[in-house]
């Protein structure tokens, strides 16, 4: 069963490109701070599996935005960690990165960030806001229903709210 729409804040502050990796042992001081995302995102994921009836969590797919402090390699090691012993235990992450996109709040310009200038490029204003890349969200969970035994897919429930966020308890 596939379940979208969980939307997350998180900061704002540009993430560095870090090499693919794996952390063997414990993460990197810097990584300390998705474990509470990870913790929340693993509750949610439970919650909606067990009213699904699943018997297994296959796969998450999640929204991170360029934006976000969020580093993939530190959510893959607490979600390896956290779910131990659950019916989320080895399920696949994945995750799609948004880009930064701004508006300008003097001629109304939508662009992306292009990694050197926050100014507007076709004012040159520099009163801007964030509209896009600062996401942190569960688009979806797949499962395997324990009474089909067979992966599915489907809409969350119309009573899960589309703002249910992964921040810290």
């Amino acid at each position: 069963m596939c379940y979208p729409g969980y939307a997350a804040a998180s900061g704002s502050e540009k993430i560095a490109s870090l090499p693919h990796r794996r952390f063997s042992g414990n993460p990197p001081p810097s990584a300390m701070h998705e474990r509470p995302f990870v913790e929340n995102l693993l509750k949610i994921t439970l919650r909606h599996a067990q009213r699904a009836g699943a018997r297994r969590v296959l796969a998450l797919n999640l929204v991170i935005g360029q934006m976000s402090s969020i580093v993939d390699d530190s959510v893959q090691f607490y979600w390896d960690l956290l779910s131990r012993g659950t019916i989320a235990e080895g399920a696949h992450l994945n995750f799609r990165r948004l880009p930064a996109v701004y508006r300008c709040l003097d001629c109304g310009h939508r662009y992306p960030l292009d990694g050197q200038h926050l100014a507007c490029p076709r004012c040159g204003s520099v009163r801007v806001q964030l509209i896009q890349g600062d996401e942190f969200r569960l688009e979806s969970i797949d499962i395997e229903e324990t009474d089909r035994g067979a992966p599915s897919s489907g809409a969350l429930p119309p009573d899960t709210p589309s703002s249910a966020f992964l921040s810290p308890p």
